[in-house]
């Protein structure tokens, strides 16, 4: 009987093994299976977390510069905020000038501008060896307005423009300007001189001349501040940009232009195909090249350029082609 027990404990032993062996071989073929969908489960994982950090980014995007640009970079930031709600993109509106001062010093990641950066400008970054990204976003027809209750002025040529605003300029009523109008005393308002704003119009209608800087003229950097001083004076007269009088068009009046080729009243397409002439510009935003490390820079930036274009028609500006879009997208990647 012991012998027989050992021999069925032996024989016993023996199909287990079999069986267990069998289910090895088995489970091995679908072994690689199992092991493909593990390793295949752990490349998942360890992707997850870099979509889940894409997705939950957070820190400061510091950004400063033109009152012009601003409520782009502003509608910018307000929408991807939504997305990510733990970035803070705060938006400074010192002009293009003062923008770029601190964008040379590195003190912020992007700099807002209604300009090209300027050659010393250029040279400031360079000493400091801070790279930039130029990225042009939209198009702008820098307007000139005056008064709501202003009844006589239905254009006004370049030359006028030029007469009126030129340093050393001895108008001081609308008649000095033309002779048909009252000699009703003018008040001027105008962007101060960290504006890309002043830059631009002092290069497209005065040849460079420079601005009078009397006791007619007011200045500021804050467009909004344009807008209530010339709608607050029978007088006045101002520029700024596109956006500002398309959102207080109640209280302004828009003046259409002559460049040469007779008036022309800035409008989206106007400005778009270039006819509004010499007021015409694109706008820009400089990225910080090191700063595109950051991964909520880069993402910031990238969502800028690819989604501004609606935005750009949303808050008064002229968006760029889809293909130049394209371009400015790829500057990003290189």
């Amino acid at each position: 009987m012991l012998k027989a027990k050992g021999f069925k404990g032996i024989l016993m032993s023996g199909i287990v093994m079999t069986l267990v062996f069998a289910a090895a071989c088995g489970n091995n073929t679908g072994g690689n299976t199992a092991t493909n969908s593990s390793a295949a489960a752990t490349s998942a994982a360890s992707e997850a977390p870099a979509a889940s950090e894409a997705a939950k980014l957070s820190g400061d995007i510091k950004v400063d510069g033109s009152s012009t640009v601003f409520p782009l970079t502003e509608a910018a930031a307000e929408e991807f905020n939504k997305e990510h709600p733990d970035v803070r993109v705060p938006v400074g509106v010192s002009g293009t000038g003062g923008g770029f001062k601190q964008f040379c010093a590195n003190e912020i990641a992007i700099a807002d501008a209604s300009r090209p950066i300027k050659e010393e400008e250029a040279a400031n970054c360079k000493t400091a060896g801070i790279e930039y990204t130029e990225l042009t976003v939209a198009y702008d027809g820098l307007s000139v307005v005056v008064s709501k209750d202003n009844d006589f002025v239905d254009h006004l040529t370049v030359e006028e423009l030029n007469k009126m605003f030129m340093t050393g300029s001895t108008v001081t009523t609308w008649k000095d300007v033309r002779d048909t109008w009252p000699a009703e005393p003018i008040v001027f308002f105008s962007p101060g001189a960290d504006s890309g704003t002043y830059d631009y119009f002092n290069e497209a209608i005065l040849d460079k001349a420079g601005i009078r800087n009397d006791k007619a003229i007011s200045f500021s950097e804050d467009d909004n501040t344009l807008v209530q001083g010339v709608s607050g004076s029978k007088g006045g007269i101002g520029y700024f940009g596109f956006a500002y009088f398309e959102e207080n068009q109640d209280k302004l009046k828009l003046v259409p232009i002559d460049g040469g080729t007779g008036a022309i009243t800035p409008s989206h397409e106007t400005i778009k195909d270039g006819t509004y002439a010499p007021l015409s510009r694109p706008l820009f935003i400089y990225v910080n090249k090191k700063e595109l490390e950051r991964p909520e820079v880069n993402a910031f930036a990238n969502y800028y350029i690819n989604n501004i274009g609606p935005l750009a028609d949303e808050v008064g500006y002229i968006a760029l082609p889809d293909e130049k879009y394209a371009e400015e997208a790829a500057k990003l990647q290189s």
